[in-house]
Parts: structure tokens; C-alpha cells; sequence
């Protein structure tokens, strides 16, 4: 097997390759158009390539509008799959149908088989399971009903309280917040990175700024 990840830099998608039992050959992230930071997540392209670095595995980039998002991605994967000779590809996604939808489509667009090794798993289970498998993540954005509060916080029991006393899936499969992994079994060290100020995109969405150390 020669195995891609759709890497978010995030836990779900760390966790899904982890369930793989089997190194990736290659991670791909996708970038807004700007093509610095990562869709969703905000995460600068130097903190995706430090946990690339950590797992020794080369990382792959798109930068696409969400127009041409499609579009993009499927001819990276074209791409990369003949670059690796891929046979596969894993993906974080829980239990959203569309997005599934989504992933089969550009998997067949690219001669791959599909795997979503999370999907339809408890939220909340799979969330403590991450912890207790030695996932270190820490939210990097989320919306404003969280609030900036919630940005710098890594997920662990207390967080995961916390979230429920909001009201909010503690897995964070509606795009209530995203996170970023900072250590976890695939990675030879943790990476290390500085926390930078709390910014609001202005349409209901906050971001916290990483860099390297």
C-alpha cells in the first residue's frame, strides 16, 4: 500500500492515518488562495511542514479559492498518485455525508480506494480515544460562540467539559473549532511553536497565529 493523507494538520486527520497502522507515502494539505496558511484550520505552511518534518514524510500543498477547490485538489491527487504510485488514500471525516460524498469522488478521479477509518465512530469516544493514544492538540480556531477563549486551549477532559457546557460537538465536526497537533505517536518529536495574538476574520470565525520556534 502507498498510502496519502488528506493532512488538515488537525487531530481527526492524525488520528484517521494513525488507524491506518501503516506510514503514509505522502501528506496533502490544502491552502487558501493566498497559499501561506491552510484552509479552516489557518495553519502557516511552516507548521504543516515542521509535523511533516516530525513524521519524515514529504508533505504536498493546493492552494485553491473554494470555487476551484474541487478542481485542484483532484488534479494534485492525479498528480501524486502517478509522482508515488498511490494506491490509497485516508481521510478524518466522522459522519458528514456529503463529505464522504466528496472523498470517494476524487478518489475515483485518481484510481484510489478510500478509507475513512472514523466514520460513523462516537464524537466524544473518538475524542478520548485521541487523548489516550497520545495525541497532543491544541484548538486553533474556532467560532464566535467559543470565542477567542477557547483558542491556545489543548484537548484533553476539561476542554472537552468545557465544550459541552457550550453546548458544542467536543469533536468539532460542524466546524466549531479546529486544532492542531503538536505531538502524537507518529511523530518522531513534538514541534514547538510560538503562540502569536488572536485575530477575527470578521465573519464570525477566530484564528490564533503560530509560528516556529
Amino acid at each position: 500500500m502507498n498510502l496519502i493523507c488528506s493532512w488538515s494538520g488537525g487531530k481527526d486527520s492524525c488520528f484517521a492515518l494513525m488507524q491506518m497502522n501503516q506510514p503514509p507515502t505522502v501528506l496533502l494539505n490544502a491552502l487558501n488562495e493566498n497559499g501561506e496558511i491552510s484552509r479552516s484550520h489557518g495553519l502557516h505552511t511552516t507548521v504543516l511542514q515542521a509535523q511533516a518534518k516530525a513524521m519524515n514524510v514529504p508533505i504536498d500543498f493546493i492552494s485553491a479559492t473554494w470555487a476551484d477547490y474541487t478542481e485542484n485538489f483532484i488534479q494534485k491527487l492525479q498528480h501524486l498518485t502517478q509522482e508515488y504510485q498511490l494506491t490509497d488514500a485516508v481521510f478524518g471525516d466522522i459522519d458528514i455525508e456529503t463529505h464522504r460524498e466528496w472523498e470517494e469522488k476524487v478518489c475515483q478521479s485518481a484510481s484510489l480506494n478510500c478509507h475513512l477509518p472514523l466514520w460513523q465512530h462516537d464524537r466524544k469516544d473518538l475524542v478520548i480515544r485521541m487523548i489516550e493514544s497520545g495525541i497532543v492538540a491544541m484548538i486553533v480556531s474556532c467560532n464566535d460562540h467559543l470565542g477567542q477563549v477557547f483558542l491556545g486551549k489543548i484537548i484533553n477532559l476539561e476542554t472537552i467539559a468545557e465544550l459541552e457546557t457550550k453546548g458544542v460537538d467536543v469533536c468539532g465536526e460542524n466546524g466549531e473549532f479546529h486544532t492542531v497537533v503538536l505531538d502524537c505517536p507518529l511523530f518522531t518529536r513534538p514541534i514547538d511553536v510560538i503562540l502569536g495574538e488572536k485575530k477575527s476574520n470578521g465573519t464570525g470565525y477566530n484564528f490564533l497565529e503560530l509560528m516556529m520556534k
